[in-house]
């Protein structure tokens, strides 16, 4: 089958299926794409947006290939916070459509120089360990999700409650369900904890209540200054590593080597794109997201029309207001029970990954490699300070290449 046939290859499940997977692709990937905004004083309606046109010129540029959604990048929230309080919003916009475009550059030089050299750069020793690391470095972030401290309103039995029933339904969807039922476990999940908030009287309206049926985001348009420019190209270098996990992470998941078909310098070029088209809105950047990926995990939906559908669903919600804030009213600890179990998921992916390549775990490099990996990356290790901050995914996967590159193999490899 050739890239064009496969391109063209349009989905084979009914349009009702279709239409639901879409719908719960973006229920979980919901709470986290409007979380960077809110953090970071951008729009979450224009996130919402940007995080749908986005995901279009991925799939735009990778051929419909790749079963991933774009949206608001955790990685850039400091960067952003730092940037919009000494240059302002605009400014700061300016910088992040700049980080975009190196996210280009980087992909032309992949082009240039093929992905045999990933290989030798990312073996199963290095790649394992930072899949775990996406996954469990998000961990604290789903728990306190579930227990109520991301919540002013909801004390911790309440959200004990919200959260375990939402997970208890969602496994139970995901192991026992069949047919269409087993298609939407998160989503299922999702609807019983909001229903069961509903009983408990803690859900607010008063988004609801305010916002109008259709309005207009409150798009915003960039400028340029070189001093905000300069302060947010370096940070568009530790995306662009977690990027290429997660290429592999969602690869591993649907056994397709994306690094080559559609290619790294593709999704790469898709989504620095991506990341400057959301720039000249006025949204936060995007990357590939861990929570759908989590989801493709469990729900073994592999077709990437699926996302195309959720980034179409983004779009239509960001203009329909009352929608929009009806999705916001969703409690915080009915998606931290969701989450808890989408991140473990993904780390799972990653230990599969260590398995699959039978390299012996205990030997002193791979146990060098793995363990620091695994501490820098989950354990809050930094390197530097303000905007050249070094942390959490991107440190891990820094750590593991150079570790890998300079440590000698052992003699049986």
């Amino acid at each position: 089958m050739t890239d064009n046939s496969a391109a063209a290859a349009m989905p084979t499940d009914s349009p009702l299926r279709t239409l639901l997977s879409g719908a719960q692709m973006l229920f979980v990937a919901f709470g986290a794409l409007v979380l960077v905004p809110l953090l970071t004083g951008l729009d979450p309606n224009v996130a919402l947006f940007t995080a749908g046109v986005g995901t279009l010129i991925f799939h735009g540029v990778t051929r419909v290939s790749v079963p991933v959604f774009l949206a608001s990048s955790f990685a850039f929230i400091a960067p952003i916070q730092g940037s919009v309080a000494n240059y302002g919003i605009p400014a700061t916009l300016g910088g992040l459509m700049v980080a975009g475009l190196v996210y280009v550059v980087i992909s032309q030089c992949v082009r240039l120089k093929g992905t045999a050299w990933l290989h030798r750069l990312l073996p199963p020793v290095v790649v394992g360990p930072v899949i775990m690391v996406i996954g469990l470095a998000l961990a604290p972030v789903a728990v306190d999700m579930a227990t109520g401290e991301t919540s002013e309103s909801i004390g911790y039995g309440a959200a004990i409650l919200l959260s375990m029933a939402s997970l208890l339904v969602t496994l139970v969807l995901a192991v026992f369900g069949r047919g269409l039922i087993r298609l939407i476990p998160i989503m299922g999940g999702i609807a019983t904890g909001y229903m069961l908030a509903l009983v408990m009287g803690v859900v607010d309206f008063t988004p609801v209540q305010e916002a109008a049926w259709l309005s207009l985001p409150s798009f915003t348009a960039p400028s340029f200054h070189w001093a905000a420019i300069l302060f947010m190209i370096p940070v568009a270098i530790a995306p662009a590593v977690e990027h290429i996990g997660d290429m592999i992470a969602i690869g591993s998941v649907t056994r397709e080597n994306y690094l080559v078909k559609p290619g790294l310098h593709r999704t790469l070029l898709g989504d620095g794109l991506a990341t400057s088209a959301a720039a000249i809105f006025g949204g936060p950047p995007n990357t590939t997201y861990s929570e759908v990926t989590g989801a493709v995990t469990l729900t073994r939906v592999f077709n990437p029309w699926i996302m195309v559908v959720a980034a179409c669903i983004a779009i239509v919600l960001a203009f329909v207001g009352k929608l929009g804030a009806l999705l916001q009213t969703i409690p915080g600890p009915v998606m931290g029970g969701i989450m808890t179990l989408l991140f473990g998921s993904i780390a799972v992916v990653g230990m599969n990954t260590l398995v699959r390549a039978g390299k012996p775990l205990t030997a002193p490099r791979n146990l060098v490699v793995v363990s620091l990996v695994l501490v820098f990356g989950i354990g809050g290790m930094q390197f530097g300070n303000g905007q050249f901050t070094l942390q959490g995914v991107s440190l891990a996967a820094l750590v593991g290449i150079v570790l890998n590159w300079v440590l000698p193999r052992a003699e049986e490899e």
